[in-house]
């Protein structure tokens, strides 16, 4: 394959590729409108589905929720529930998958007549996912049904437990399945092993999604009863605005219906219907409509702080609530909440990186140390991921040799069906995950053991994860090219995340008018075309980098090609665009 540019080996050691065909901005007849069906057929949508995609919508994107295995078992019992009055615990996980999960099934069960009750297991004294005592101790307190959202697809002895009692089980997962499932009443997860092509197609759809899958079978069901009669039908569509956010936090890839869901659940976010996330909207200094983005980075580690370094029930909380008191009390805790986070998560990545500087060359890095945070490993196992291009495991060790693990894969790395395996093998004491994230725990005598076989089973297929590494390129421009209106043409591609990555241009060559180092290692650079134009640029955290080396030390009589995602800067009255750089490459050695 061509490089772009002939740029074979950047500044970062890659090349540059072209996503799908590629769209040389240069051109005279470029017009930034005409890059969207590029964008979308880059990232494999057939030109017959262009338009489908340009504006994805649920009806055009929702299967029918009865192709799932147990979903039609599910949803007649949860119409039970519904018909009797029953008592209704929801069973959360404590991130932010686990909360929208909840938060949808609690205010959509309320918007039929019943009174759930959510229940999230402490981060350090429980940990994840249901235990037996936990599942006991609510049937005692009186629920006749148990609904389990992000997780229960591997609690085993916990459903042996809660069946005992005599006390239904409803399991509504996405993480990975063994071949054995758990005893539960309906366990829904299209990634069961067992499932059929077309519901495992929707394999990666967060908890939320399946969660939303699942009430609408049991409006289905409810409706087929001929019970909203006398009754209003509450409006599933409504509760989007939580789909989008836990999908979009759980890193779920937005493609097929996670789009529909994330494009359509913005909109109705932008509403502010729901009391408690306006007022985390407002917490997090948001004064407009919340982007793709927000939800990743502003809004999702806010609900997640609750569960990392705080009361794991906090999230739960401010999404059910209908007390705007409440909401801005539990929004300005999480707020708080979060700042404490990113202290503890600095100190920590710290100590990780210094301790997987000493692991040479595996394929898999783990690391552990005792009194690390467990709140706080799996976003520390994602920078570690992201600094090294491997994957990563960050354990936090106890006084008594046990260690809680969390782990984060690249792409054509599935590190979730490792961690099974590795728990199949007696490794672990629990462990599961999906391709992407993977929790377990471990013993501290295990933890060589446990590197070595997930360098046996991973190393060739980490290989060739790296050895296909490259930059893939949506645009080639000039400076000028990097404006608005190039950002609102490539917007409209979106929404983007996680499998469905954002645009990301070259522009150039350029001159470094000024570059200087700002914050916590970024660096600023004003840059200049042979057009004459100007444009700002801020490569995150490169200080140290080659990358951030080559923009502090071109002289002016060097340029560069740059790579990166175009941006609008808001910050002043009238908006501009900068480039977020990710990657360079000496103009002059690439011709």
């Amino acid at each position: 394959m061509t490089a772009v540019l002939n740029i074979s080996r950047s500044i970062l050691g890659q090349p540059w590729r072209w996503r799908g065909s590629g769209t040389d901005g240069r051109d005279a007849d470029f017009r930034p409108d005409d890059l969207v069906a590029g964008l979308l057929m880059a990232r494999g949508v057939p030109r017959e589905a262009v338009e489908a995609h340009r504006a994805p919508t649920i009806r055009g994107f929702m299967p029918d929720p009865s192709i799932f295995r147990d979903m039609d078992q599910a949803a007649e019992r949860l119409a039970d529930a519904v018909a009797r009055g029953e008592p209704v615990t929801i069973f959360g996980d404590y991130d932010v998958d686990g909360a929208t999960s909840a938060a949808l099934l609690i205010r959509l069960l309320r918007g039929l007549g019943l009174d759930p009750q959510a229940y999230i297991p402490d981060r350090l004294m429980e940990g994840y996912g249901p235990s037996g005592e936990a599942l006991v101790r609510i049937a005692a307190g009186g629920a006749r049904l148990i609904v389990t959202v992000d997780c229960g697809a591997q609690a085993f002895e916990a459903l042996e437990m809660a069946r005992a009692t005599g006390v239904d089980v409803i399991v509504v997962d996405h993480h990975k399945c063994a071949a054995a499932l758990p005893p539960a009443l309906a366990l829904v997860n299209p990634n069961r092993l067992d499932e059929a092509a077309d519901a495992a197609a929707h394999g990666h759809l967060a908890a939320v999604g399946v969660a939303f899958l699942l009430g609408a079978a049991l409006l289905r069901t409810l409706r087929a009863r001929n019970w909203f009669a006398t009754r209003a039908e509450p409006r599933l569509i409504d509760l989007l605005d939580l789909v989008a956010l836990g999908t979009v936090a759980d890193v779920a890839a937005l493609r097929g219906l996670n789009r529909a869901f994330v494009a359509q659940g913005l909109k109705v976010m932008a509403q502010r219907h729901n009391i408690g996330l306006a007022a985390l909207t407002q917490a997090a200094r948001l004064d407009r409509a919340p982007t793709c983005t927000d939800l990743g980075f502003a809004l999702g580690p806010r609900i997640n702080a609750g569960g990392r370094v705080g009361k794991s029930d906090l999230g739960v909380r401010l999404l059910t609530t209908e007390d705007p008191e409440e909401a801005c009390t539990i929004a300005a805790e999480l707020d708080r909440l979060n700042g404490e986070r990113r202290a503890i998560e600095m100190l920590v990545t710290e100590a990780a990186e210094v301790a997987a500087a000493t692991q040479g060359n595996r394929a898999v890095t783990l690391v552990s140390g005792a009194g690390w945070h467990p709140g706080v490993i799996g976003i520390v196992a994602g920078r570690l991921k992201e600094k090294l291009g491997r994957p990563a495991i960050v354990v936090a060790m106890d006084d008594a040799g046990i260690g809680k693990g969390s782990g984060r894969s690249i792409s054509g790395v599935d590190l979730g069906a490792a961690v099974l395996a590795a728990k199949d093998m007696g490794l672990l004491v629990a462990g599961g995950g999906h391709a992407m994230a993977a929790g377990l725990t471990v013993e501290q005598a295990r933890l060589d053991a446990l590197a070595d076989f997930l360098d046996d089973r991973l190393a060739a297929d980490v290989a060739r994860a790296q050895d296909g590494r490259a930059l893939l390129l949506d645009a080639v421009l000039t400076p000028g090219g990097i404006n608005p209106a190039l950002v609102d043409a490539l917007d409209a591609g979106g929404p983007y995340g996680a499998g469905w990555p954002s645009p990301r241009v070259a522009a150039g060559p350029v001159r470094i008018v000024r570059a200087d180092i700002v914050g916590q290692g970024h660096i600023r650079a004003i840059v200049q075309g042979d057009d004459g134009r100007a444009i700002k640029t801020i490569a995150f955290r490169q200080a140290d980098s080659a990358l951030g080396q080559a923009l502090l030390g071109a002289g002016a009589d060097r340029r560069l090609w740059l790579a990166g995602r175009p941006k609008v800067d808001d910050w002043n009255s009238r908006p501009t665009a900068e480039l977020h750089l990710e990657d360079a490459a000496w103009a002059d050695e690439h011709r």
